[in-house]
């Protein structure tokens, strides 16, 4: 059995029977994984619509896209949906649909998931050549829903004839932060689900390698349960074992970015002003002191 989205251009989006189905054998697979439960899933999407959705990825365009450009991370962030195409509209409101957040409720057996509409630090991702996002372990409440638990990521990846040598392999760290346990290859469509805590380390610190004017694309979304006091913390990035004295820099970004999570949550301060704070101290770290 299909489903197809109100807005959806032609046929359907997934196969919802397969999913279900298999819901109880993919639910093993998913606590017992390791370093932290999360399974990757092939040919996720019907593979028309996936086709289709590439070819509507947008382009970096400067007023539609946020930008991360900073110590920990140089990627950029969509979360415009008016402004994707039909295809990519159609995949956001089935992923965000009640019958998709149930299907990620049983797999990750945590009931009473809840979608983000406002896909807050979700939407469409990108990085360039030269792109990179150091391991970290993603902030745990929503900035502007306070009883909002943060519990799964879902990562769909829109790369076609993704190659080895390009980099950007998703690393998935150990809690102690001692080693890399398993690397995910960003292909067009496949999808990596996986539970969202305080040590749920993960990133692809290497800078990418991939041909000038081509990016790696992924669409993020992340799912809620609403609990009485969760514990807030912001994004954490972690230095690897032999990161030497660019340790230092990481520690350092990460202050700073614990205070922009404070001024978002308190202030309201969003995503565009303060990616343009984030901009300029990237520009001047980057000169130096002899500018």
């Amino acid at each position: 059995m299909t489903v197809e989205a109100e807005n959806e251009p032609a046929g359907p989006v997934l196969d919802f029977g397969r999913l279900e189905r298999d819901v109880e054998a993919l639910h093993e697979i998913y606590r017992s994984a390791e370093p932290y439960p999360h399974i990757v899933l092939d040919d996720f999407l019907i593979p028309e619509v996936a086709e289709q959705a590439i070819d509507e990825f947008p382009p970096l365009e400067p007023n539609r896209w946020n930008n991360y450009l900073h110590a920990n991370e140089r990627k950029y962030s969509n979360t415009d949906p008016a402004s994707w195409g039909p295809t990519l509209q159609a995949i956001l409101t089935v992923l965000n649909s009640p019958r998709f957040v149930g299907f990620v409720s049983r797999l990750i057996g945590v009931s009473g998931l809840i979608c983000d509409p406002t896909l807050e630090g979700g939407g469409l991702h990108q990085s360039t050549t030269g792109g990179y996002l150091n391991i970290h372990a993603d902030f745990t409440v929503h900035p502007h829903s306070r009883t909002w638990q943060r519990r799964a990521n879902i990562l769909l990846y829109l790369n076609r004839d993704w190659k080895p040598e390009y980099g950007g392999d998703l690393e998935l760290w150990s809690p102690d932060m001692s080693r890399c346990v398993e690397k995910v290859t960003p292909l067009a469509n496949r999808v990596l689900i996986f539970s969202t805590d305080s040590t749920s380390y993960h990133g692809h610190p290497e800078p990418m390698r991939c041909p000038e004017g081509m990016a790696r694309q992924s669409l993020a979304l992340y799912y809620f349960s609403v609990e009485d006091d969760p514990l807030v913390r912001a994004t954490r990035y972690r230095a690897r074992p032999g990161d030497g004295v660019h340790s230092v820099m990481i520690y350092a970004d990460t202050k700073m970015l614990g205070i922009y999570d404070w001024a978002k949550r308190h202030l309201g301060v969003s995503d565009q002003a303060a990616g343009k704070l984030l901009r300029l101290g990237d520009r001047l770290r980057r000169r130096g002191p002899d500018g």
